[in-house]
């Protein structure tokens, strides 16, 4: 195989990540924390705007952790989770010793099922156990239906946790993904549409929260000259290093957002002359989605042909593509847990495809990607 890997969504780099390490270095700010993560900090509440205070962390996952421990999760609590994500969404759960409650999607954007929330919680009611919170995800960068799960959320009484680790620079009705949940949580692994090698941040809009968070991200240390301790802290705070390549980042979000809707629509434009493609793709002009990953549906009984001989299709000429999300309800580590809602995140991840959607991605590589998919859908 002599073709240079195109992957999936790789880091991007914009130049100036390196001069805010460096200074990191030269002033010796090499603890954990220090002028860039609170730098780093400011310019994500700046992007966000609503008032948004921010609490950057070493991942998502810890934000995600860290919410449910501020929405006062407890063991033998249940909690609301999207099916159709990353397994991130929902290991936190277990380790605050909650159960998981799973919801399937809609078909317009992928996400949380209003209809199967509602009925997710009239059931655990009945049964004796309200959820206690509701985890609702951006998939791949496209906001969920706010309006329609926040009017559930609120009609029980439910406070909801807003994963938007992949949708940092989506929008809905003109407002930042992030700033609608009671917390919000962001990821920078280094997948995502900017990066900090590892990192997330926990979103707020009280500034109370945010200092809570940073004392329980920071081991919890009491306000003593001595190291006293008087709840469970973490080490979950991003370092100063981490927050460095950040600041860098946060200097080209708004290219790198628009390299990546580029390359969506790259596919759009392919696979309007193909039957039996769908292309994933916002449903109305109230959603704007940054597109951190282009998605495709094949409908194998209209192609003949299947969305993983298109993987390995691809994956023969060195191209990185993956199945869409297994749903959690599917997994073996969360399979005995309650599931309510149809087929629709199951179907999805039987047919699904994601597809090279990096910043970085030129016109060479969506010349390779063309010849793959032109001998493909040929045959």
């Amino acid at each position: 195989m002599n073709n240079s890997k195109i992957w999936l969504s790789s880091p991007h780099m914009g130049g100036n990540e390196q001069q805010f390490v460096n200074e990191a270095f030269e002033t010796n700010w090499v603890a954990p924390l220090g002028p860039n993560v609170t730098s780093f900090e400011t310019d994500l509440e700046a992007f966000l705007g609503s008032d948004s205070q921010i609490a950057a962390l070493s991942s998502g996952t810890a934000a995600i952790h860290l919410g449910l421990i501020l929405l006062d999760v407890q063991a033998g609590d249940e909690v609301i989770c999207q099916s159709f994500t990353f397994s991130a969404s929902a290991n936190p759960i277990l380790y605050q010793g909650a159960t998981p409650i799973f919801v399937d999607s809609e078909e317009e954007t992928w996400n949380m099922c209003p209809i199967a929330l509602e009925e997710a919680i009239i059931d655990r009611i009945e049964k004796g156990k309200k959820p206690k919170v509701i985890i609702a995800v951006h998939l791949y960068g496209m906001p969920f239906k706010v309006k329609e799960i926040r009017a559930v959320a609120d009609k029980y009484q439910i406070p909801i946790l807003e994963d938007s680790a992949e949708a940092l620079g989506s929008t809905y009705h003109g407002q930042k993904c992030g700033t609608f949940g009671d917390i919000g949580i962001l990821s920078f692994n280094g997948n995502k549409i900017i990066t900090t090698s590892g990192g997330g941040a926990l979103v707020t809009n009280s500034k109370e929260i945010k200092e809570k968070t940073v004392f329980l991200a920071t081991q919890a240390r009491d306000n003593a000259p001595h190291y006293q301790h008087s709840h469970i802290g973490y080490n979950y705070r991003l370092s100063n290093i981490s927050a460095g390549i950040g600041r860098g980042q946060m200097q080209v979000l708004e290219k790198h957002i628009g390299y990546r809707r580029s390359m969506h629509q790259f596919y759009v434009d392919y696979f309007k002359s193909i039957d039996g493609v769908t292309v994933f793709d916002e449903p109305n002009d109230t959603i704007y989605s940054n597109h951190w990953l282009s998605c495709i549906v094949l409908d194998s009984t209209i192609l003949g042909k299947s969305s993983e001989e298109l993987r390995l299709a691809l994956e023969a000429e060195n191209i990185e593509s993956r199945p869409l999300w297994k749903p959690m309800h599917l997994q073996p580590i969360f399979e005995k847990y309650p599931y309510y809602g149809k087929s629709v995140s199951e179907n999805l991840f039987n047919n699904g495809l994601c597809l090279p959607s990096g910043s970085n991605l030129g016109n060479s590589d969506r010349e390779r990607i063309t010849a793959v998919f032109n001998r493909f859908f040929s045959k």
